[in-house]
């Protein structure tokens, strides 16, 4: 996945397209995202104890990653992602428009 949970995103297409929000989970198996704020659907919930009450939630729907791209918190464009290799093997995320890690 080219977006981990806490990233800021933009989204590219569909009803929200252009707003930016954080990411707050990430579905790699089904290659899905939960954005905050993004996607609201109404969801009807009903009362599961005594004196509990039911009703129309308004909640954050998951969507396709591939419709997302990451905000670079340097420059805070969208970007793709590069991905550098450290001398320990590690790898680090590089932005593709002002060259910063992160």
């Amino acid at each position: 996945m080219h977006v981990k949970t806490g990233d800021t995103v933009v989204v590219l297409s569909g009803k929200d397209k252009g707003k930016q929000g954080k990411v707050l989970e990430v579905s790699p198996k089904e290659n899905k995202v939960i954005v905050e704020g993004i996607n609201v659907v109404s969801k009807h919930v009903k009362p599961r104890r005594a004196g509990e009450t039911g009703g129309i939630l308004k909640v954050e729907g998951p969507m396709h990653a591939c419709k997302v791209m990451l905000v670079c918190p340097k420059c805070g464009k969208p970007t793709r992602l590069a991905h550098k290799l450290n001398a320990d093997g590690t790898k680090q995320r590089v932005c593709k428009k002002c060259g910063e890690t992160f």
